[in-house]
């Protein structure tokens, strides 16, 4: 029999996995939805779908290993993130999803809130929390959506040497800011962004990403603490932070 390993677990979702096989358990449906139909219309590797009785979707593994994780040094080649970038291009030329992403103002109430939070309970800094929230402004711009997929951090991204074999976690998926998933993809590994960039093959504007950098680590930091994650490790979220200051 194989082992069983919990690859993530808290109140809303758990992931497990047996074998070549990840068993995913969300209390929200809505979401699943949204990773099954992405990964359906997704035209870039993604995870097979083996059966799905709710709350439990079964995937099949990707081959290959993560591009790496935050607040660790990434060891795959710079070609192997040009190549997520091409990757994320391919997605972001895609058509769009039929469902909406999170709207401007949606994104700009919840940054107040957040910040106000960090503040008042006195997790981080005022002058960091300030800071940051000035950086963060400059992705508080209209953009043209694109089909996105919303929470493109390192682990979710596999590659064997230098080709990407797979895109994982789509619960996220819907139209947004295109920037937002390079700023996602390259968190914490600032050195990488001339790569993704360079194969994403367009000119970006990279003070927007910087800006989301800041935006997407105030956003998560509640969210992680209450979830039993630690956004303070070496590399992780508040480094993010401090280091715009």
């Amino acid at each position: 029999m194989e082992e069983v390993e919990v690859v993530v677990a808290h109140q809303e979702r758990a992931t497990l996995r047996v074998g070549d096989v990840f068993l995913k358990i969300d209390t929200d449906q809505t979401r699943t939805d949204v990773e099954v139909e992405a990964m359906a219309m997704a035209p870039i590797p993604t995870p097979e779908v083996l059966w799905r009785r709710p709350p439990v979707l079964a995937l099949a593994a990707v081959p290959g290993t993560a591009l790496g994780r935050l607040g660790e040094p990434s060891t795959a080649s710079s070609a192997a993130w040009a190549a997520a970038g091409a990757a994320v291009r391919l997605l972001h030329d895609a058509p769009l999803p039929p469902w909406p992403g999170r709207s401007l103002d949606e994104i700009a109430s919840q940054l107040d809130d957040e910040c106000e939070w960090l503040v008042t309970s006195g997790v981080l800094p005022t002058d960091l929390v300030t800071r940051n929230r000035r950086v963060a402004e400059a992705a508080l711009r209209p953009w043209k959506p694109a089909f996105t997929h919303g929470d493109l951090q390192i682990t979710h991204v596999f590659v064997d040497g230098d080709e990407i074999t797979g895109v994982i976690d789509w619960s996220e998926a819907g139209q947004g800011d295109a920037l937002y998933d390079l700023a996602s993809l390259t968190l914490g590994h600032e050195e990488h962004l001339d790569d993704v960039v360079a194969g994403y093959g367009t000119d970006v504007d990279l003070d927007v990403i910087r800006a989301w950098w800041s935006l997407r680590s105030l956003l998560a930091i509640r969210w992680l603490v209450e979830h039993g994650f630690d956004p303070s490790a070496p590399g992780c979220e508040v480094d993010v932070l401090r280091s715009r200051m």
